[in-house]
């Protein structure tokens, strides 16, 4: 599942390609993705134009110059593409948004939805999650409030959307072995320096696979070099049996709080 640093890659790479021009078609293969008749998500989309796009954490908000947001939740299995008719992909296609001869291809939201709201019920669709962890006023101090009153594992608490957002399975399980902490721990079993350890890890980590295009595994559009580009450096996450890059131990996957885990035994504690 896209996670913060996928979203904040497509956020970075869509914004210069695709604002400020005028929409000229849209194209709903599977309606169960949008949650308005097809008629009305194309009469409020056609002729007008997106102004930014906005990450909030695994989500995209697509800014209209009209009093509408388009909001992106990829879910598991969900990416998208961007490029001409010719370079559609050989994949199920559910939405497709055209600038005249250009395409952004919305794929694979058999989960994953793209939903049209107003700007104010966006906020309040928003007001569940957790703060930002990459935000510059997200401090250590609030990090270890947040971790410390939680009775769950750093697996679940990590991944916990109302906790902290952006958060999933591969980064949490990255964070944790960055910090040399086992997903199992319990938060409140965690000592100050481990907290401060895993705080400065999970910084490092987020902003590594954002600036590197997180781990997605298709391109954005042809020529897209940066999309995917942190995939071979994960550390543990889908490596079970592969050495550990710190001790040569083999790394194992654990069900932790009932999701997949991968961690080192020997250099995680």
């Amino acid at each position: 599942m896209p996670e913060l640093p996928e979203m904040e890659n497509y956020r970075l790479l869509l914004n210069p390609r695709i604002t400020g021009i005028p929409i000229s078609a849209v194209e709903v293969g599977r309606e169960k993705s949008i949650n308005t008749s097809v008629e009305f998500f194309q009469q409020q989309l056609i002729g007008a134009s997106i102004y930014t796009i906005e990450r909030r954490a695994k989500h995209l908000l697509f800014h209209l110059n009209t009093t509408k947001v388009l909001v992106l939740h990829l879910m598991l299995g969900g990416m998208m593409y961007y490029g001409s008719g010719d370079d559609r992909p050989e994949r199920t296609v559910q939405i497709t948004i055209s600038w005249g001869n250009r395409h952004l291809f919305f794929i694979g939201l058999r989960l994953g939805y793209l939903h049209l709201y107003d700007v104010l019920d966006v906020e309040r669709l928003l007001l569940k999650l957790g703060p930002e962890p990459l935000e510059p006023e997200f401090s250590f101090n609030d990090f270890a409030l947040l971790l410390q009153r939680n009775r769950g594992t750093l697996k679940s608490t990590l991944v916990d959307q109302s906790v902290i957002s952006g958060i999933g399975n591969c980064y949490s399980d990255e964070i944790c072995f960055e910090a040399g902490l086992l997903p199992s721990r319990r938060c409140q079993q965690l000592h100050q320096e481990e907290l401060e350890r895993l705080f400065l890890s999970m910084l490092h980590v987020l902003q590594t696979a954002a600036h590197q295009g997180g781990y997605m595994e298709m391109p954005l559009f042809s020529g897209d070099h940066l999309t995917g580009g942190y995939d071979s450096q994960c550390k543990v996450y889908d490596r079970e049996g592969e050495p550990c890059v710190r001790c040569g131990r083999p790394l194992v996957r654990q069900d932790v709080s009932s999701k997949k885990s991968f961690c080192c035994l020997n250099c995680q504690s």
